[in-house]
């Protein structure tokens, strides 16, 4: 299911990380601190592979949809 900016505002941290999908291997890491880091999933050479791109809000989810299809 893709992620919405009110279910992402709404998600509050728990005692361990979690991740949070959206699509095309998008996710939203939630660290236990409450600190939400975008990352992106994604295979190379048959292997899987995690790009950091940024921290939410600083990195919407909008402008974050437009990179992973890019």
């Amino acid at each position: 299911m893709a992620l919405t900016d009110i279910k992402i505002k709404r998600t509050t941290a728990k005692t361990k990380d979690f991740w949070l999908t959206d699509e095309k291997g998008l996710r939203l890491l939630i660290k236990k601190n409450g600190a939400k880091y975008w990352r992106l999933k994604y295979r190379f050479g048959g292997k899987q592979k995690t790009l950091a791109i940024g921290v939410y809000p600083e990195i919407s989810l909008k402008m974050n949809r437009s990179k992973a299809t890019a």
